[in-house]
């Protein structure tokens, strides 16, 4: 590992290649990966990655506590996962048609999920939540959806958080409601007209960038589901950013809470492009009746990966592993911030950890706190919630509370 001075600031190689890429890319870097707004050393480019483990162009290692935003949920390079894709690629990927693998992964998926009776495939998370509302709107034959305020279910007009380029009308049919607040989504129905509402679309937990991450509320996940079931209207988990990471099966199972529809990507192919769509056998025939397709949908390389990615999630007791590591990660920080004198809230579920500092309305101590870890070879974000995988170890939290001793210093000594 290269020593921490090296780190303080952008190499001269991610520079150029910044440089490069704003002459043909638009900012150079666009959406959720744009690391002009994380730290100023925050590297843009990366070499390799290995586990739980990641090489910027200069070489420099860091251990990735974001796991690329949440796909990596097995660790970067996952033998299994990587065997699985590359029997398949020298089979065939992009092919005239899909690969037995499609049939085996849907059986699959259909067996560990206790809602899904059937499944339709994408390649990203937005894919997924639009076409499940596709298919909501297909069988009710209402317009109207009900979504958490400030809720991110992907970046198509309809869902994204951000208005520029987005044309009003793209949104006309969305009523808003205050997650885990019952009394709002029944508000937002009358609204709307309970005769109008084709379904209510949710996330396990609310986990909005920059906010403090809020675990579901059981009578509000049973009240959800009644109140679908009153309206004839589909309940709808986004599952793109928790699936698999709470529950080896829908997020919500444990709580006796099963959706209508579920939308799925990030985690299920261990970093292979995949999404799919889960749904219940009475929303089959609509799902046959909408179009949606893409060139590269049925590409048999990632579906063969995540059948490889959801067995080794079972056989290595993936979600076990992250809450033992989750756990001490969260006991440890909290006993460290309280050693270095600095308050902190921990928030969200520990597999998938979220950390604030109290007050810090523009984020100053959470980008002084990223960045000293950063410098001291552990990625984190000011911002979003971090991820945990199955390959995260206690070596790794060793790493992280280290690097964290630094970065809560460093947010000590900050004005």
């Amino acid at each position: 590992m290269s020593d921490t001075a090296s780190r303080e600031k952008v190499s001269a190689l991610d520079l150029d290649l910044r440089r490069r890429a704003a002459a043909v890319i638009p900012s150079g870097m666009y959406g959720h990966m744009n690391a002009s707004r994380l730290p100023p050393a925050h590297p843009q480019f990366y070499e390799r990655t290995e586990g739980t483990r990641a090489w910027d162009v200069d070489g420099h290692e860091y251990v990735d506590f974001m796991c690329s935003f949440g796909p990596m949920i097995l660790g970067y390079r996952h033998p299994r996962v990587e065997a699985a894709a590359a029997a398949q690629r020298a089979k065939g990927d992009t092919q005239p048609g899909p690969a037995p693998a499609m049939v085996e992964l849907a059986e699959l998926l259909v067996g560990r999920v206790a809602h899904a009776e059937w499944t339709m495939f994408a390649k990203n998370g937005t894919d997924a939540t639009t076409i499940a509302l596709m298919v909501a709107r297909a069988e009710t034959g209402r317009n109207t959806v009900l979504a958490a305020k400030g809720a991110y279910h992907g970046s198509a007009p309809w869902a994204t958080i951000k208005m520029d380029g987005v044309a009003p009308e793209e949104r006309a049919n969305l009523r808003y409601y205050e997650y885990n607040d019952a009394a709002s989504v029944e508000r937002a129905i009358e609204e709307a007209g309970a005769g109008n509402v084709a379904a209510i679309i949710t996330s396990p937990f609310e986990h909005d960038a920059g906010f403090d991450q809020e675990i579901a509320d059981p009578a509000f996940a049973r009240r959800l589901r009644e109140l679908c079931d009153e309206l004839g209207a589909a309940l709808v988990i986004d599952e793109v950013r928790a699936g698999f990471r709470l529950h080896h099966g829908g997020s919500w199972e444990p709580l006796g809470v099963e959706p209508d529809l579920s939308a799925w990507s990030k985690a299920i192919a261990n970093g292979y492009p995949l999404a799919a769509v889960l749904g219940r056998g009475r929303y089959a025939d609509a799902a046959s009746r909408i179009f949606v397709t893409g060139s590269f949908w049925y590409q048999a390389v990632p579906m063969a990966a995540a059948v490889a990615t959801i067995e080794a999630l079972r056989d290595e007791e993936a979600v076990t592993v992250m809450e033992r590591i989750g756990n001490r990660l969260r006991v440890e920080l909290d006993q460290l911030a309280h050693e270095v004198g600095v308050p902190i809230r921990q928030t969200g579920p520990v597999q998938m950890p979220n950390l604030a500092f109290p007050g810090d309305v523009e984020f100053a101590k959470a980008a002084t706190f990223s960045a000293a870890m950063l410098n001291r070879g552990v990625i984190v974000h000011p911002r979003h919630n971090w991820f945990l995988s199955a390959a995260h170890s206690d070596d790794d939290v060793d790493r992280f509370l280290d690097a964290a001793q630094n970065g809560l210093e460093a947010v000590l000594a900050c004005p």
